[in-house]
């Protein structure tokens, strides 16, 4: 018994020998970490310890061969740092208070924590644009671009472009819109586009593509209007079909120029003179026409094209060889949308812009001035083509 109760005694005090006599004291330890991914850096925040005797926390990693103080100057419920000068790489990290004495904690490890970097940032590509359907010209001169919904965590895409005045701006497209409309946008100027993207939600740092990406160029495309809606329209003062022939000719998309009686060959009345044609729908940007005169003779070499949407109370009463028919013609809200002239025969086909001032078309009107061999009295053709801006 003796020696079982010295063996006991022995035993709870031998523990002193290795502390020196002295007692450990430990502070509190480290509450919750969450790591932030940044760009060759990291942020780390922890609910800070209810122990009032911490000064400072020390922040390890690299085997604890590299580390960071994070001293403390004022009460706080949540502690951060960013350590920087990191590698591309998955980290731990080992974090440990300290009071004034030198007193620690026990550890508090945070394992797989990643770091963005160069090798991230080469495989970010700019967001994909709609190669079906790029862009859309608005009647107001503005400009829709169109995306594809972003794979990855996109942030945002700054578009730049340039003005009608020459001036460069910039646009934001949000990564939750698949579109974006911009103003006064110089057709035809290079718009470039670029991408910003963070790894993870919780990352300090964005990222962005290496460089800019050339958007498809902004320019009208040209879509031809329906020919098989076309109607002849039977106004007072409009010129006919006659000798065999038939207006709708003009329509029939054939290929000229064409010889009698494929073509339309108009009754005798002396010029100018004029013809009208309902297109069938309501065009919202009309752009080009194209005029091919006859095989032989009787070509138009001098005329105007007009439009208007509705000629419901809105057609001139007075002929088109009528001094006072221009001015009417306005008064009624007839637009010119191009005085065309001819340098050749009239003969082959000949392809010309129309400008529609913004308006909507739906009936064009033809006023033929003069005929490239003097014939004062009738007009030929073989074909007219429209072209909607769009």
């Amino acid at each position: 018994m003796f020696a079982v109760i010295y063996g006991c005694g022995k035993k709870d005090t031998e523990f002193r020998d290795f502390f020196d006599g002295k007692e450990i004291t430990y502070t509190g330890a480290v509450g919750d970490v969450t790591s932030q991914p940044g760009n060759l850096r990291v942020g780390l925040k922890w609910k800070a310890s209810t122990d009032p005797s911490i000064t400072r926390y020390i922040v390890y990693w690299n085997n604890r061969a590299d580390s960071q103080i994070v001293n403390i100057t004022e009460k706080k419920d949540t502690i951060s740092t960013v350590i920087s000068g990191l590698r591309e790489y998955v980290y731990s990290f080992t974090i440990f208070s300290f009071d004034a004495k030198g007193n620690k904690s026990i550890a508090k490890e945070v394992n797989n924590v990643k770091v963005y970097g160069p090798i991230y940032n080469g495989t970010l590509l700019n967001r994909a644009y709609d190669v079906e359907n790029a862009f859309n010209i608005n009647r107001d001169g503005s400009v829709k671009l169109n995306f594809i919904t972003p794979d990855t965590i996109n942030i945002t895409t700054k578009i730049k472009y340039t003005t009608n005045a020459g001036e460069t701006k910039t646009a934001q497209l949000s990564p939750d819109s698949s579109s974006i409309t911009i103003p006064n946008v110089k057709i035809g100027s290079v718009v470039t586009y670029r991408s910003y993207f963070i790894p993870e939600r919780t990352s300090i740092d964005t990222f962005a593509v290496a460089a800019y990406s050339d958007y498809p160029t902004i320019e009208y495309r040209y879509v031809k209007c329906d020919k098989s809606q076309f109607k002849k329209m039977n106004n007072a003062n409009d010129v006919y079909a006659e000798f065999g022939t038939a207006i709708e000719k003009l329509w029939d998309n054939s290929n000229g120029p064409q010889s009698y009686p494929n073509i339309f060959h108009s009754n005798e009345r002396a010029l100018p003179q004029q013809l009208t044609i309902d297109l069938g729908k309501v065009y919202d940007n009309i752009g080009q026409m194209e005029e091919t005169g006859r095989d032989c003779c009787h070509n138009p070499d001098q005329f105007e094209v007009w439009g208007i949407e509705d000629i419901n109370g809105h057609d001139t009463s007075l002929p088109a060889n009528n001094p006072g028919w221009k001015d009417e013609a306005i008064s009624k809200g007839w637009v010119l949308l191009k005085d065309v002239v001819r340098t050749d025969d009239g003969r082959n086909a000949y392809k010309f812009d129309l400008d529609n001032h913004g308006k909507l078309i739906r009936y064009i009107r033809l006023r033929i001035k003069h005929n490239s061999n003097g014939e004062n009295n009738y007009s030929n053709m073989s074909e007219i083509t429209l072209w909607n801006k769009q």
